[in-house]
């Protein structure tokens, strides 16, 4: 089926009362492991990119093969942008056919957050685009970028941010982290505080460090969607590293890529069955 409005995805996750991955893709391998492992699983889930894992691409290239690729699928995806940093990696985004995007103010104050927010909420309204915010810094390594913050998400402050930007989605900070580096400590009773007072879905980055019992216990607190990013890289990254260390003269390249192409699905679909285990929807292995 054609790639599905990030609206629209929302509601068959929240109708079937799944827990939907993000997995986050670098290059051509990647993005097919990735929608190989979705339509395997049965479940609506998100792929995304990163603006700074898309300087390989382009916006364009990778929104060509994920469109290309979820033809042939009857599995729902969307096309997420993952921590747009500016108004203009929104606009790419947009206009390259994402049909859903971040925008990342987590590092401004309160009130320029919710000014940020509200220019790519505007902007992405004539596409009927949702967007998800950030409220509250996130503790690790995102790509090159590292952060020392770790600043909670205020419950207090969850209401006015979503009604004064009109944002869609909400990334929250309550414990978790990026990356492999540091251990997440989620907070449990701060993230049911959270979904209390909340207006829109939520959303949980650095999914590839918590444990799965926490994980599956993320539908009970209105989060919709966990971002998955540092363990696909690594199967990727491993499988490769292995395939040099068995044959230093290993010339083969689409042998390589195959193996870590596995590597990689195999990677997302167990996570989409973990995060989702025992639920009535997914498919059987066959």
């Amino acid at each position: 089926m054609p790639l599905v409005n990030g609206k629209i995805l929302l509601d068959r996750i929240r109708e079937k009362k799944v827990l939907a991955g993000a997995f986050n893709t670098t290059n051509l391998e990647t993005t097919i492991s990735i929608l190989n492992a979705i339509e395997r699983s049965g479940l609506p889930n998100f792929i995304q990119i990163a603006p700074t894992n898309a300087q390989l691409s382009g916006y364009d290239y990778i929104y060509e093969i994920v469109k290309r690729h979820a033809a042939k699928m009857d599995v729902p995806i969307s096309l997420h942008l993952d921590h747009g940093k500016s108004l203009d990696d929104v606009k790419q985004a947009v206009r390259a056919g994402f049909t859903s995007v971040m925008i990342d103010g987590a590092a401004f104050s309160f009130e320029e957050n919710i000014a940020f927010t509200r220019e790519a909420v505007d902007f992405c309204k004539s596409f009927g685009i949702p967007v998800e915010a950030e409220l509250g810094a996130i503790l690790g390594k995102e790509d090159d970028h590292v952060s020392e913050a770790d600043c909670k998400t205020e419950p207090e402050k969850v209401k006015t941010f979503v009604e004064q930007t009109g944002c869609d989605l909400l990334a929250v900070s309550v414990g978790n982290v990026h990356g492999l580096e540091d251990i997440p400590r989620i907070d449990i009773p701060l993230l049911q505080r959270i979904a209390a007072v909340s207006p829109v879905p939520l959303v949980i980055h650095g999914g590839s460090g918590i444990h799965e019992d926490i994980l599956r216990s993320f539908v009970n607190y209105n989060v919709v969607k966990v971002n998955i990013a540092s363990d696909l890289r690594k199967a990727f990254i491993t499988s490769v590293g292995k395939a040099y260390v068995d044959n230093n003269n290993e010339a083969n390249l689409a042998r390589v890529m195959a193996r870590a192409k596995s590597a990689v699905e195999e990677d997302v679909y167990g996570k989409i069955l973990m995060m989702n285990k025992g639920h009535r929807y997914i498919r059987k292995a066959s």
